[in-house]
């Protein structure tokens, strides 16, 4: 069988495809480390257009960091201060309730809410702030928490995680976002994170949460000391989570942004690893419908680059991101939804805008701008 040369190098990795074959950790290392860049991105683009044909979703969202005061400290982290520290802040439950009001008023759909580990907040500061966001703007989902933060309300609970998941859920609790998983390696995690919660642990709190039906959706850093056998490793526990459970919505692949951290001296992820990186994802993670280019990590224009690498979601305006920008993002704050539907129809594709679920909601064709 003879091959066009865009196959050049990726010869195995096409028969595959061609014959409905999963790819393995050899396939995605040899995909990782190809210089063959545009016949990576013609295959990941193949796989996304064989999933959702030329739609990229996008979402009116906003975010909101309920305090910055954490007691882990992780080397990676630019964004969490100790308590007390010159620029540490903890919102009271009031004034989150009122931000999340404005947002819902200006027709927010979903509200990304996270923060540090708190060592002094009870859970009941947790579950009323979702409670009394659910009152105030019924209509709106509520996206919340990482993992490593479910983790802790269990402990300063002493109760399963299962306890804390099915208690916020009744309290209005929509989906769980994909924090905390940095890279599942124990030996990456030793060094950038010790004192989060083990990459096994992430893995069992999204596997209770799918099994309430509490859908979650799944982060990976990149660009920062992992080795490509470790980030295809941590695809393919997600993969394998993704079989067993179907609770995944979208991973998002985020690059790490050194400034004001610990790894300063750490280069940025190029436009090109960031390319290769969701391009890989989508080949591997045949179980994921939805991989995001999120703007806010690789810029916007390196994000709609990546939409002719295998992605199919810009995550959305998103509103006030403080977590990457404390560690020198050069985004902007926010996107308008104008802007996100440029960037789509400039690539050639449909813009679709969404809810949580990745409901339509409207579908904006390219001369309708």
């Amino acid at each position: 069988m003879e091959f066009a040369p865009v196959f050049n190098g990726l010869e195995d990795v096409y028969k595959k495809m061609l014959t409905k074959q999963r790819l393995d950790r050899q396939d995605g290392l040899n995909l990782l480390q190809t210089t063959n860049i545009l016949g990576l991105g013609y295959l990941a683009n193949e796989r996304r257009r064989s999933i959702c044909g030329d739609q990229v979703f996008f979402n009116n969202n906003a975010h909101i960091n309920y305090s910055n005061v954490c007691k882990v400290r992780c080397g990676l982290c630019a964004f969490g201060k100790d308590q007390g520290e010159k620029g540490s802040y903890t919102m009271s439950i009031e004034e989150v309730v009122q931000k999340a009001g404005q947002f819902g008023d200006q027709g927010v759909t979903e509200i990304h809410i996270v923060g540090g580990i708190h060592p002094d907040l009870p859970f009941t500061y947790y579950l009323d702030m979702i409670r009394k966001i659910k009152e105030r703007v019924p209509q709106v989902s509520l996206k919340a928490f990482t993992a490593a933060e479910y983790d802790y309300f269990a402990q300063i609970e002493n109760v399963p995680v299962i306890e804390i998941l099915k208690t916020l859920k009744e309290a209005g609790l929509s989906f769980i976002t994909g924090g905390g998983a940095e890279n599942f390696s124990p030996r990456v995690r030793e060094i950038i994170c010790p004192g989060k919660l083990s990459g096994e642990r992430w893995l069992e709190i999204h596997r209770i949460a799918h099994q309430l039906g509490i859908p979650t959706n799944a982060n990976m850093l990149y660009g920062l000391i992992e080795t490509d056998e470790e980030l295809i490793d941590h695809l393919l526990a997600l993969r394998a989570l993704q079989d067993e459970t179907q609770g995944f919505y979208a991973l998002i692949p985020t690059a790490f942004h050194p400034k004001n951290t610990k790894f300063e001296d750490v280069p940025q992820a190029s436009a090109l690893r960031t390319l290769k990186v969701i391009a890989v994802a989508r080949l591997i993670l045949d179980n994921f419908r939805y991989i995001k280019a999120y703007w806010v990590s690789s810029s916007p224009q390196v994000a709609q680059m990546a939409l002719s690498f295998g992605a199919n979601d810009l995550d959305g305006v998103v509103r006030e991101e403080k977590i990457y920008h404390t560690a020198g993002a050069t985004s902007p704050q926010m996107q308008t939804e104008q802007q996100l539907i440029r960037m789509i129809h400039e690539a050639g594709l449909e813009a679709v805008e969404r809810d949580t679920y990745y409901h339509v909601i409207r579908r904006i064709a390219p001369n309708n701008e």
